[in-house]
């Protein structure tokens, strides 16, 4: 599971990055705050493509199916939508159809067991400073008043290439600037599915106040330390 992540980029640093495709991010100039500890039902920079070109928007991290009929506090976890059932699973499978998004990240944490407790490892790109995590998004009306309109996210996690593996028995699916684009319009499928290169990612060891859900949001929490 990917359960917490960071985005700490510019819009200027996003916009250039987009800039490999002729038909640029169309947002507007954003003020893109810095986020160390990202968690489940916060908001986080998603980029989806319509017929106005690429477009940036905040959604609600913990995707909310169309169809939900109860209030938000009561739907189960749904910040990751496993790569194997994605496309059967009714909480996903609509959106893995015609809902696709990329989830532009600096990177994510995730837990290796120790005897001494979990350890958090920082993983983030080789190269580069933005990963796309593929995403699916909905659009969900609260059934109760005032009737909210809410977009939610997921990110498809799969299984770990080796240098995961070390730590971690999953990763989220990563995209490249040359698969993006078939994963957007639904070109492609279950084929983009898969762990990244092995060389695509690199980790290091954090502090473990990034375990706690209440650990104050800021650059030290990507401090590596020594073990």
């Amino acid at each position: 599971m990917c359960g917490r992540f960071t985005q700490y980029y510019s819009y200027a640093e996003l916009h250039a990055y987009w800039s490999f495709w002729s038909d640029a991010i169309s947002t507007p100039p954003t003020n893109l705050q810095p986020r160390w500890h990202l968690r489940p039902t916060e908001q986080v920079w998603v980029v989806t493509h319509g017929e106005k070109g690429f477009a940036l928007e905040h959604m609600r991290w913990g995707l909310a199916p169309f169809w939900w009929k109860l209030p938000l506090k009561k739907l189960p976890a749904t910040f990751n939508a496993r790569a194997e059932t994605v496309a059967e699973k009714p909480t996903f499978r609509e959106a893995f159809k015609r809902r696709r998004c990329v989830i532009p990240a600096s990177g994510y944490y995730e837990w290796q067991d120790t005897p001494s407790g979990k350890q958090p490892w920082y993983f983030t790109p080789r190269e580069g400073a933005i990963m796309l995590i593929a995403g699916l998004w909905e659009t969900w009306k609260d059934p109760e008043p005032p009737h909210e309109t809410v977009r939610s996210t997921t990110m498809v996690i799969t299984e770990p290439n080796k240098f995961v593996a070390q730590y971690h028995d999953r990763m989220p699916v990563l995209l490249t600037r040359e698969t993006t684009m078939d994963w957007l319009s639904g070109a492609k499928g279950h084929e983009l599915l898969k762990p990244a290169p092995e060389d695509a990612l690199q980790a290091w060891p954090v502090a473990r106040a990034v375990n706690s859900s209440k650990a104050e949001d800021g650059p030290g929490l990507i401090k590596p330390i020594a073990l």
